[in-house]
């Protein structure tokens, strides 16, 4: 998300400088601590957030309003000034009105944990990464994963997040797809409108992001996204909409890319005609660090705030309306909505109150979301779970599992406690784009829970020597990784380091070979036939070692399942080959220059003609087969559905009956799909509903699932809404996106 820390060119300077320089926020104002509230009518609790709002902006002066609409730079990369100093030292920070009672708004960067906490000696907890969360497939999960971000973000003094990424899974090759909830707008929608939900319980501004489009980084600051309005309303978009008014989120982040020719973050159709109108949001807008690019175009389209700095939305905001170029009431319309946001989040009636974070009382949830996301993508001759008591020897190879579980990086990044693992103490800093490795580690987590076993490692570096420790055990465990990061995008889906030639070479010496995979893309596997078990184990967190050791042994039944397709290969992906930028256009961190900043870097094109075919719509209508479908995920106990009943109404409802036919107690996860009629010319079929249903051995339960009507409409671009296409509609009821033994007709008109 953020290019500024890591900029040092001269044009990024003179950026930096004038939004340190342009605020119209005197000086003397940030040099004392604020004077307590005072007795003014918002301070009523009774009030709306509308109302109050619009009562403080009576008494705010031009200069005050405008101070609301930027931020003053990066608190943690420059000196303190007069400006910066209320702040928390984070990301972003907009100055408040402390006369008034109104606070500063403090960014962190908060994708899966706290970022930037070990230079204050404020460690967070690393969730797992928020595509193992999407592996849960649990709404209860997400809102647990924001609520403890926003507790952290709490103490450590901040009161806004800049997390909830939504982008859907359009090139598995993107590198910030960790970041993202998964390939499918219905799922990855409700589990972000959770984790708002959540977040904001802790009275913490919660945002959505990068709205929109930006589903590749490679030129995000340059690339032209071209796609029908039907298409982005369908896929993309959905997953914002059902975000923004099912999570109401205080605040949405705008992209970098273009979209139709137009920044995301001066993009009139976005901003203003879908957002703030269609879905009548009524929070404020912030664009990416640096994605401003205008002043009275980008206000006019609906940005309410530039961060980090102040290069457009300061003093050429304030001229712009002394000149009458920009109206009183346009501006007027952005001070609102960011006020309207502050009282509604609670940052204002539950002012920020730094503490010390116990990242430790962090783990347990940590653990347990890892735990619920963790898949089973292959497990022959039930070779899962291990008994110990059956064991003499086992084998633990490769990525460092020694020591510790790879993490992803960028500005989601989260400081390890006690520095990155695989390195000497003292020298672990966290760096930007390096690899950066959490002290949890699958060695001990694996002698732990077996005590009377013999538990060797080997680096996995040597595909001889590693097979040589594989021969002589009686289970040989294999940890592989694909680090991926903001800032770059994959060159592929193939394991790095020639690590395919190692698990192969361990399998072909053992028949009883377990990969973990730690990844948090799809990944291709050719070997895929030779180990005896897989698990995909993504960025797994603070504590994912034990939550992994408890998969391996059983002390929790696996039920996580895919939010991404993996395909056979590349070449079986919509776009083969990553369409990537010329070198003019190719700056991760921007213009060289604020002139250049203003007119963008020279666009180049791409083209999403593959419309709304997304993930698992793509192999569906084009009859691709893949290696692990959408939805796929297996258990250590085995399940039923039968007698599904289907009736139509205001929603169509769908009951079924759901079994555990096994002997051991889990949790399944019943997805429901739907075929629309063939006039409406979409995909095979599409997620309409889930429910992850507990289920003790032996035991059924009637599961009820009602289907929103938008879920099984079309976007129709004539009359700019959505619509039910008269006919028959196919529902699907089952365990997978390719496994749905259940079936039923409804007519819908």
């Amino acid at each position: 998300m953020h290019p500024f820390p890591r900029l040092s060119t001269l044009g990024v300077a003179v950026v930096l400088l004038l939004s340190l320089t342009s605020t119209s926020v005197p000086a003397s104002a940030q040099r004392h601590q604020p004077p307590p509230p005072p007795a003014g009518l918002w301070m009523n609790t009774s009030l709306t957030p509308d109302q109050r709002a619009d009562l403080v902006m009576k008494e705010m002066t031009l200069d005050e309003k405008i101070a609301l609409l930027h931020g003053v730079g990066m608190p943690t990369d420059e000196p303190v000034t007069p400006e910066n100093a209320a702040s928390n030292r984070g990301v972003g920070y907009a100055v408040g009105v402390p006369r008034l009672g109104i606070p500063g708004i403090d960014m962190s960067d908060a994708a899966y944990g706290v970022r930037s906490s070990g230079v204050n000696g404020r460690y967070s907890t690393a969730l797992p990464a928020n595509v193992a969360a999407a592996a849960s497939w649990d709404p209860d999960a997400a809102y647990a994963y924001g609520a403890l971000i926003g507790r952290e973000l709490r103490a450590q003094g901040f009161n806004m997040t800049l997390g909830g990424g939504v982008n859907l899974t359009r090139d598995p090759r993107n590198g910030r797809t960790f970041e993202y909830l998964g390939e499918d707008p219905v799922l990855a929608g409700t589990l972000v409108a959770k984790l708002i939900d959540g977040t904001q319980s802790a009275h913490v501004i919660g945002d959505i992001k990068h709205y929109a489009l930006n589903d590749q980084e490679s030129g995000r600051n340059a690339v032209n996204i071209h796609i029908s309005e039907r298409a982005m309303r369908e896929s993309d978009l959905l997953a914002f909409e059902i975000g923004v008014t099912e999570g109401h989120p205080a605040a949405v982040m705008c992209s970098y890319n273009r979209v139709n020719g137009d920044f995301a973050c001066e993009n009139k159709y976005l901003l203003t005609n879908v957002l703030k109108r269609d879905w009548q949001f009524p929070g404020f807008v912030l664009s990416d660090w640096g994605g401003t690019h205008s002043t009275e175009k980008a206000s006019a389209a609906g940005l309410d705030n530039e961060e980090p700095g102040s290069f457009f939305y300061g003093e050429r905001y304030k001229a712009a309306v002394e000149a009458g170029a920009i109206s009183t009431a346009e501006l007027d319309e952005h001070v609102h909505r960011i006020l309207r946001s502050m009282f509604a989040a609670g940052v204002i009636d539950y002012p920020r109150q730094r503490s010390v974070v116990d990242p430790f009382a962090g783990f347990e949830t940590a653990r347990k979301i890892e735990e619920s996301g963790i898949v089973l993508l292959k497990n022959e001759h039930s070779t899962l779970p291990l008994n110990a008591g059956r064991l003499r020897s086992i084998a633990v190879i490769g990525a460092h599992s020694d020591v510790g579980m790879i993490s992803g990086g960028g500005s989601a990044q989260v400081d390890p406690i006690g520095g990155n693992a695989i390195m000497p103490p003292g020298q672990g800093a966290t760096r930007w784009l390096e690899e950066i490795w959490f002290p949890t580690s699958p060695l001990k987590a694996i002698q732990a829970r077996a005590p009377g076993v013999t538990v060797k490692y080997d680096s996995g570096v040597d595909p001889a020597s590693a097979a040589a420790a594989a021969k002589g055990a009686d289970v040989a465990i294999v940890f592989a990784y694909m680090w991926a990061s903001e800032g770059m995008d994959l060159p592929g889906l193939t394991l790095p380091h020639h690590q395919d030639d190692v698990i192969a070479a361990i399998a072909a010496a053992n028949p009883h070979t377990i990969v973990v995979l730690e990844t948090g893309n799809p990944v291709t596997m050719p070997w895929v036939n030779a180990p005896a078990a897989i698990l995909e184990a993504w960025f797994s967190g603070s504590d994912g070692a034990d939550a992994l050791g408890n998969i391996l042994f059983g002390t929790v039944n696996p039920s996580g399942k895919l939010p991404n397709t993996f395909p056979r290969s590349e070449a079986d992906l919509p776009h083969p080959t990553l369409t990537l930028p010329p070198p003019e256009s190719d700056h991760f961190n921007g213009p060289a220059s604020p002139e250049q900043w203003a007119k963008g870097l020279p666009p180049f094109q791409v083209s999403y003609d593959e419309g709304i075919k997304v993930g698992y719509k793509w192999y569906d209508a084009e009859k691709k087969p893949v290696l692990f479908p959408f939805g796929y995920g297996l258990s250590y106990t085995t399940y039923r559905y039968s007698e599904l009943k289907v009736t139509p109404g205001d929603k169509v409802k769908v009951w079924f009956t759901l079994s555990n036919t096994g002997a051991r107690e889990g949790a399944e996860i019943a997805e429901v799909y739907a075929a629309l009629p063939a006039a409406a010319q979409e995909p095979p079929k599409r997620l309409v509903g889930f429910s992850k249903v507990k289920l003790a051995a032996g035991e059924k339960k009637t599961v009820t699932i009602e289907i929103d009507p938008k879920y099984l409409s079309i976007f129709d671009e004539a009359k700019h809404g959505w619509t039910l296409v008269p006919g028959d509609y196919t529902i699907m009821v089952g365990g997978s996106s390719d496994k749905l033994p259940l079936k039923a007709v409804v007519n819908l008109q």
